[in-house]
């Protein structure tokens, strides 16, 4: 069993997934995490939770998750769409805590105060323990600190607002306003949430914030409908940053940042714990990787960093074009400084067969890292090693030197040859 010492700071998703995902490796983990001081709930799709359940956290789902039925007002139109899962984040924290334990990861509760990288890094809490380690997973989310070399969208704030209301069927909505959007959610025993995203400029003041939120629901339709007169109330507020960020650099030789803390979402893109999840579920084998093969640092390095800013720039696009939806807005400061950023790129490329070619790239294999020939796309920028188990390199090799589909795929059972061709069709190959 690998003897390295591991701690990772922070035990949201993101944490919780690595700290699993590196005892199956057999390493020895400890998380430390500062647990959430306020209630809050989260909508989310069924994907995340098949997410979460990969990751080992179903334990944490069958305690928090709950249906719920979603309205949308966007653009002038008022759509009744598929449900949504509401997550109960205080009692989800909390059994991410009994997932990590069940799974033999030791958990401490404390706040970081300092982390210094001396002959390994000392990461000091406020109850005064010092925590040493050789490898540290920074996972602490927007609270961790940023390199200079981060890159940040839009600078957006969100304004929860929490009260106590009448029970009903679980419920949420969400709702664009000249200045911003709003989602909303209601559980079953009345608890009621309502978060406004706004420019971080402009706001009132802290004392002033709670008037200032409850005049906007007051002037919503779908607050009316989804609450009870406790809505028009002034609330509690709890301000925290939403601005896009990229962190710049996310692994070093004994460290590697995951999660919100590698980058974080505009929350318009409705992808929070899936991102934090798409880059925690890789960091094992890039740590495994950087402590059994040493020599392959910079190819860890390299798939790492590249998959967390392909992700990053894929959700920033999928938020730009969700804002871009609303045209009715678009002269408003709020929706037109979002409907260009990060850039004018389309988040699918079309389909060139002319552009299609074969790379030596990153791939993980046997609980490493290695390098392997992947198939390069417009829309696959980052390489595509195997599809159903066939590996594609070849068979693009094969069909630009002028072979028959049918006579390269001949030896593939019939369904990986169905899945192939259907993809060779979305590459252009008549």
């Amino acid at each position: 069993m690998p003897e390295a010492r591991i701690v990772v700071l922070g035990a949201g998703p993101a944490g919780a997934a690595t700290a699993i995902g590196l005892r199956r490796l057999g390493y020895a983990v400890t998380v430390v995490s500062q647990w959430r001081r306020f209630a809050a709930v989260e909508g989310v799709s069924q994907r995340v939770l098949d997410g979460l359940r990969h990751a080992g956290l179903g334990g944490a789902l069958s305690q928090a998750a709950m249906p719920a039925t979603r309205q949308v007002h966007w653009n002038g139109q008022h759509l009744q769409t598929n449900q949504e899962f509401l997550l109960d984040r205080q009692r989800f924290d909390r059994a991410l805590r009994d997932d990590l334990q069940r799974a033999g990861v030791s958990v401490i509760g404390g706040r970081v105060c300092e982390v210094l990288h001396e002959g390994g890094h000392h990461v000091l809490l406020d109850d005064g323990q010092v925590l040493t380690a050789d490898f540290l997973v920074e996972a602490r989310g927007r609270q961790a600190p940023l390199a200079a070399d981060r890159l940040r969208g839009p600078e957006t704030v969100s304004l929860l607002n929490i009260w106590q209301g009448s029970p009903g069927a679980p419920a949420s909505a969400v709702e664009s306003l000249d200045d911003g959007w709003a989602w909303m959610a209601r559980l079953e025993d009345g608890r009621c949430y309502w978060q406004v995203t706004q420019d971080a400029a402009g706001l009132p003041g802290k004392s002033g914030l709670a008037d200032y939120c409850a005049a906007l629901r007051a002037r919503s339709m779908l607050v009316a409908e989804l609450f009870d007169d406790q809505a028009l109330v002034p609330a509690q507020v709890h301000a925290r940053s939403s601005t896009a960020i990229l962190a710049g650099e996310c692994l070093g030789q004994d460290w590697i940042r995951v999660g919100d803390a590698a980058m974080a979402v505009d929350p318009l893109s409705g992808n929070g714990i899936f991102q934090s999840l798409s880059s925690a579920l890789q960091a094992p084998v890039v740590i495994n990787t950087l402590l059994r093969r040493p020599e392959r640092t910079a190819l860890a390095r390299q798939f790492h960093q590249q998959r967390v800013e392909q992700l990053f720039l894929r959700f920033a696009r999928i938020g730009r074009d969700f804002y871009g939806q609303e045209q009715g807005r678009a002269n408003r400061p709020f929706w037109g400084g979002r409907q260009a950023w990060p850039d004018t790129q389309p988040l699918h490329q079309a389909a060139d067969w002319q552009a299609v070619r074969v790379e030596r790239r990153p791939v993980l294999h046997d609980g490493l890292v290695d390098e392997a020939d992947v198939v390069v796309t417009a829309d696959q920028p980052l390489g595509v090693w195997h599809l159903q188990g066939v590996e594609l390199a070849p068979v693009v090799r094969a069909l630009q030197a002028g072979q028959a589909v049918g006579t390269v795929l001949s030896g593939v059972p019939s369904e990986q040859q169905l899945t192939v061709r259907r993809w060779l069709v979305g590459q252009g190959v008549a």
